[in-house]
């Protein structure tokens, strides 16, 4: 859903965000299979956001890439095919959680038959690149760390990266593209001083302190818009955002 670029209205909309939508469309007579374009919609663009941390959890679990990729996909053309929202209960139905659920079943079930299948027979529902998904995956932590755990961090590391593109482009549609790249270090508390940064942007110190604030403020609420979307109540936002922020500590 487009950003109304006011955290007001953000709050406002909560409930025509994407994983509310789609829980929504599970409880019409029919299910998503025929359930509303919008709902559909939502699950794709969920889905296309989050295909990589999924994509890691095969591989974690001991599949090749290339079976790993095939797998991912077969996923992804069920889920966005069938009906498999039918059992979402309103009340735990956080996207990642239930994501992670159903593609632990997925394996369990699936895994045998797809590998006698001839490649190249499923359908692919969205487009992911090996190479890109496999050099993302090399660049892991040992294999030390769970599948399940390395699931969340790469879900929490995919929301932050949403959220700093959505910053930039808000900078860039003022024409502050500059601006950005040289603000966008102080999000991570390990900053140049204010003055230095203040001397390369030609501002005095006062004013880059106001922008500081004023970029933190919106990254915070940025966080929680897009944390909103991937969980079906308001209650369930600060939970899901805790557990996110705690996975990207090792």
């Amino acid at each position: 859903m487009p950003s109304s670029g006011s955290p007001l209205r953000e709050r406002d909309q909560f409930h025509t965000t994407r994983w509310s939508l789609v829980v929504c469309a599970q409880g019409v007579s029919g299910g998503l299979a025929d359930g509303s374009t919008h709902a559909r919609a939502a699950l794709a663009q969920l889905c296309e956001l989050y295909w990589y941390p999924l994509y890691a959890f095969v591989r974690r679990q001991g599949h090749q890439p290339h079976d790993a990729q095939d797998l991912t996909q077969e996923f992804f053309a069920r889920l966005l095919t069938q009906d498999w929202l039918a059992n979402v209960q309103q009340e735990r139905g956080r996207f990642r959680s239930w994501l992670l659920a159903a593609i632990k079943h997925f394996l369990a079930n699936e895994w045998d038959r797809l590998r006698a299948q001839k490649r190249g027979g499923q359908t692919n529902v969205l487009s992911i690149n090996e190479a890109i998904a496999e050099g993302r995956y090399q660049n892991e932590p040992a294999d030390s760390e769970t599948a399940e755990r390395l699931f969340d961090r790469q879900w929490a590391l995919t929301l932050l990266e949403r959220v700093l593109s959505r910053l930039r482009q808000e900078f860039a549609d003022e024409g502050k593209n500059a601006q950005f790249e040289v603000l966008k270090e102080t999000l991570t508390g390990e900053s140049r001083p204010y003055a230095e940064i203040a001397a390369s942007l030609q501002m005095n110190e006062g004013a880059v302190k106001v922008a500081v604030h004023r970029l933190r403020e919106r990254y915070r609420t940025l966080i929680r818009s897009e944390v909103a979307q991937t969980v079906a109540t308001p209650g369930e936002t600060e939970t899901e955002l805790r557990h996110l922020l705690s996975s990207l500590v090792r």
